[in-house]
């Protein structure tokens, strides 16, 4: 039975594995570039400019980041831009480092691509991982392809520590502690956003780490995303939480998925990167007990539910696809592990950003040629959409398949227009709105009817009662999301 198994999963991981990396290819005569793997070109520290030196085997305090990111800057000023999307609760900045072509300018139809780290402060393997990424695009750049037209065709954002109160209180050799895990109010940032399952509601009093994450949502429309934990090892999607009643299976410990429209992008965007990392798609039990996850993917609340989840709040409010990828079992392992770490997800974590040049992106435009700002895309038969860009433009990916866009705009008669999606080949789709209409075309969006955080200072964190206190302890320890 095991070698059946064996020989079963070996097949699933040649054909996916093959068909994975032919997944990414262009119109036009430089198509043939982009189906290749990223050649891994430069990693030896030899090698690597002095503005771009990382201690190999430590982790980087708060200090040690920001001078990173800023001497990065200084030396790539042509590929990147550095700024802060607001400050922690102890004000420390929430450095995101943009790496990009065009990184001062806007490029029509270049899609926004995102990586968050070290959400738990004492989960902060992520937050190494990013800094290790933003080394290896600058070094690779002029010498791999693959790299040389992620950095060409898409805005990378890089945001190494959400967290960064919390990594400061953190202990080193931390497996399944939770010492750091919260910000410096004690609140759980992945549980602090607005829930779909609540009625839209903020699980708790906002943060400003999550208000600055909502904020910056608002301002750039991000197509891919990724959040970085640490406790177990397996790509999880959305949604993590579930409309529950009295009496249902979790309650004895067993949970129930619960599913997206776009499930079928989700479990292809899983995984992709669970069998591009080196173990996640073959990974066995972290602990005794612990959940077994097929091929390294989970549906969230298949795993457990989670209410106020930042991945959920990416695709509902914004149509950003987001993954929760947890990268390790243990949450804060030895510096020295560190290069262990990348070299097992180097492969994924940059094949992942490729997908955002998958499925469909376009521009709506009125009957004059004139760019329609804050229309609601959504494809149809698919509840969560999002809104076009001030210049008019929309992202979605999918896979292959027939598809009819639905596009609402204030002042417009509504629009549907059938596409196809080809593997391999993103669609290019623009519209025209003709003038007509006199409804609130918002008001049938299903992401429309929930507010958007407040967008206010925290308060004060709450005296809490012992029970809830332990409560809080008890949920955590040992547990990843």
């Amino acid at each position: 039975m095991m070698i059946h198994l064996v020989l079963v999963q070996m097949a699933f991981i040649a054909i996916y594995g093959a068909s994975l990396r032919d997944s990414i290819t262009f119109d036009g005569p430089e198509a043939s570039p982009w189906l290749r793997d990223p050649r891994i070109v430069l990693d030896d520290a030899v090698s690597v400019p002095p503005a771009l030196r990382l201690n190999p085997e430590g982790y980087h305090h708060y200090d040690e980041m920001t001078a990173f990111l800023r001497a990065v800057h200084v030396a790539y000023p042509q590929l990147t831009s550095l700024y802060s999307i607001g400050q922690s609760v102890q004000g420390r900045e929430l450095w995101v480092l943009l790496i990009s072509t065009t990184p001062a300018e806007r490029t029509i139809l270049k899609p926004e691509v995102k990586y968050v780290g070290n959400i738990h402060g004492n989960e902060p393997v992520g937050r190494e991982l990013l800094l290790r990424l933003i080394q290896h695009l600058l070094v690779n750049y002029p010498k791999d392809d693959y790299v040389r037209f992620l950095v060409e065709t898409t805005n990378i954002h890089i945001m190494p520590s959400m967290n960064p109160d919390g990594f400061e209180v953190s202990r080193e050799g931390d497996c399944g502690g939770v010492q750091g895990r919260y910000n410096a109010n004690g609140k759980d940032l992945n549980r602090n956003f607005p829930d779909l399952f609540r009625g839209g509601k903020n699980n708790g009093d906002p943060q400003p780490e999550a208000n600055a994450i909502a904020r910056w949502m608002t301002q750039r429309q991000f197509v891919l995303s990724a959040a970085f934990h640490g406790g177990a090892l397996v790509a999880s999607y959305p949604f993590d939480n579930k409309e529950v009643k009295l009496n249902l299976p979790h309650l004895s410990g067993r949970y129930e998925p619960s599913l997206t429209p776009d499930d079928d992008t989700f479990r292809h965007l899983a995984t992709m990167y669970s069998f591009n990392h080196r173990k996640m798609h073959s990974a066995g039990a972290c602990f005794p007990g612990d959940t077994v996850f097929p091929n390294g993917t989970t549906n969230g609340a298949a795993w457990y539910y989670l209410a106020g989840g930042m991945q959920d709040y990416n695709y509902v409010w914004n149509g950003a696809m987001e993954l929760t990828l947890e990268v390790g079992c243990c949450k804060y392992p030895r510096g020295e592990t560190l290069p262990e770490y990348w070299e097992d997800n180097k492969q994924a974590m940059l094949k992942y950003l490729g997908e955002a040049h998958r499925g469909v992106r376009g521009q709506v435009f009125d009957s004059l040629g004139n760019p329609v700002a804050n229309a609601n895309v959504r494809i149809k038969n698919r509840s969560f959409g999002s809104k076009t860009t001030t210049l008019g433009e929309f992202w979605r990916i999918l896979m292959p398949g027939v598809y009819t866009l639905q596009v609402e705009a204030d002042g417009f008669a509504t629009h549907e227009e059938t596409f196809q999606v080809e593997e391999g080949r993103h669609t290019l789709l623009n519209v025209s709105l003709r003038r007509g209409g006199d409804k609130n075309s918002g008001a049938n969006t299903f992401n429309d009817r929930f507010p958007l955080p407040q967008l206010q200072p925290s308060q004060p964190p709450r005296r809490q009662s012992v029970f809830s206190s332990l409560n809080k302890f008890f949920n955590a320890f040992g547990r990843a999301k």
